[in-house]
Formats: C-alpha cells, sequence, structure tokens
C-alpha cells in the first residue's frame, strides 16, 4: 500500500511541527519552514517514531520557489493526500493608528498573498478526494492586533470561500480552532504570560486530529 503524504507549510514550529510529528509514521511528512535547523530537528524526532520527511526549508512568499517544490512533488508522488497550512507571520502589537507600513505589508505576503498562490499551486496536487487544513485565531479583532489580525481576517475568509466552492467537488477544506498555545507567535503578543496555562502543542495536535479523522 502506498503511504499517505501529507504537505506542512509552517512545519518547523509551534503547532506545524507537532501536527508533522503526530502524523508520522502514518503520512510520509513533506515539512517546508525557513528555518534548516528547526527541520532538521524536528526530521530527528520523526525518524525517531519511525516515520519519514522530506525537508523543503523555503519561504512561502516565494512564489518560484513553491512553484518548484510542488512541481517537485507531483513530479514524484503525483499527488498528496493532505495540506496543513500553518505558516503565520506575527508582527508586532500595535495601535491602528501607528502600523509600521513594513509590518503590515509583510503580514499581508506571509498570511494573505502566500496561502492565495499555495491554495492555487497545492490544490491541484490534492484533486478532489485531498484534505486541506487552516487554523482560525479569535484574537484577530481585538486590540492591537491590526497587521496580524486584518491580514490574518483575510486568509480566513479567503479559505471559507475555497471551502464554499469545493464543498460539492472536493478537496475537503477545514478551519480548525486551536486553543491558546505556548508558540513563539502568542509569546510575541503576550510577554510575561503564564504560560503554563496553556495548551501543549502535541495535545492539541492530537486533539485536531482526532476531531478532523485526518
Amino acid at each position: 500500500m502506498t503511504q499517505k503524504t501529507v504537505l506542512i507549510t509552517g512545519a518547523s514550529r509551534g503547532l506545524g511541527a507537532a501536527m508533522a510529528e503526530a502524523l508520522a509514521p502514518a503520512y510520509h511528512v513533506i515539512a517546508v519552514a525557513k528555518t534548516v535547523g528547526a527541520l532538521e530537528e524536528l526530521d530527528d524526532r520523526i525518524k525517531a517514531k519511525g516515520g519519514e520527511a522530506t525537508l523543503a526549508p523555503m519561504d512561502i512568499t516565494n512564489d518560484g520557489a513553491m512553484q518548484h517544490l510542488c512541481k517537485s512533488i507531483y513530479d514524484r508522488w503525483g499527488k498528496i493526500d493532505l495540506w496543513i497550512h500553518a505558516a503565520v507571520h506575527a508582527a508586532p502589537l500595535s495601535p491602528a493608528s501607528h502600523i509600521n507600513e513594513k509590518d503590515w505589508d509583510k503580514s499581508f505576503a506571509v498570511n494573505t498573498r502566500a496561502t492565495s498562490r499555495l491554495i492555487a499551486y497545492v490544490a491541484p496536487l490534492l484533486g478532489t478526494t485531498g484534505r486541506a487544513v487552516f487554523f482560525d485565531d479569535t484574537t484577530i479583532a481585538t486590540p492591537f492586533y491590526g497587521s496580524y489580525g486584518a491580514s490574518k481576517a483575510a486568509q480566513t475568509a479567503l479559505v471559507r470561500s475555497w471551502q464554499s466552492e469545493t464543498a460539492k467537488t472536493g478537496p475537503r477544506v477545514d478551519i480548525a480552532n486551536p486553543k491558546a498555545m505556548p508558540t513563539a507567535t502568542r509569546g510575541r503578543f503576550h510577554p510575561g504570560e503564564d504560560r503554563s496555562k496553556l495548551t501543549d502543542p502535541a495535545t492539541e495536535a492530537d486533539r485536531i486530529i482526532a476531531d478532523l479523522a485526518l
């Protein structure tokens, strides 16, 4: 039986890495992230569980790199069974009247434009039977979250449109709602927070996988 494949964008840390570990060895993990060292550490943990991974140290905003990646996936496997999109840019908190232009541009480049391009490139690999999983965030409309919140809300609106468009034809598109976790992203937003009260990413990954029956 051919092993299933999962593409995880934003796989090096946090929930993305936890999802990669939890899905291995049932899936061959194609792990995408910018940080080479973190990807190599993830690979070691996956191998320790008896799984296999293909590491793709790439920036998802690099359009040429994403095209090359998807072409390489097609050439090797012909398709993917599952796509987990966990990549996100967490811009510094700022009043709406003082948002830094570079922070705004990078937020939309990573959280919105890259997601749009990836949907176009990955959809043919998923076909009608594959699945895609994205993550919502309930903090997007709270004070000082302007750059992150606006770009994340735009991403979610885009994904919900795709979800509606493919409801009858596939691929299946799911939007999960993770609990607060002690990730680097949350650490930037909540410095000094008591992280012992937050949910471990591995625990949350297991819950999401069970809820979605991945």
